[in-house]
C-alpha cells in the first residue's frame, strides 16, 4: 500500500492515518499524534476494530 512520513508533524500522521487505513498504510513515527489527541492510534483502531 504506502508510507507516510509524517516529519514531525502531528496534522499528517493523523490525516494520512485515517485517510490510509482502509488500505493499509503505514504512518512512521505515529508517536507525533500524541501532541494534540493522546490516544488517538488506540481509538483509530478501536473505531476501525483493528487490533
Amino acid at each position: 500500500p504506502g508510507e507516510v512520513e509524517p516529519f514531525h508533524d502531528h496534522r499528517i500522521a493523523m490525516a494520512f492515518a485515517v485517510a490510509g487505513f482502509p488500505v493499509g498504510v503505514r504512518v512512521w513515527e505515529p508517536g507525533w499524534a500524541e501532541i494534540s489527541y493522546p490516544g488517538f492510534f488506540r481509538d483509530l483502531l478501536g473505531l476501525c476494530g483493528g487490533s
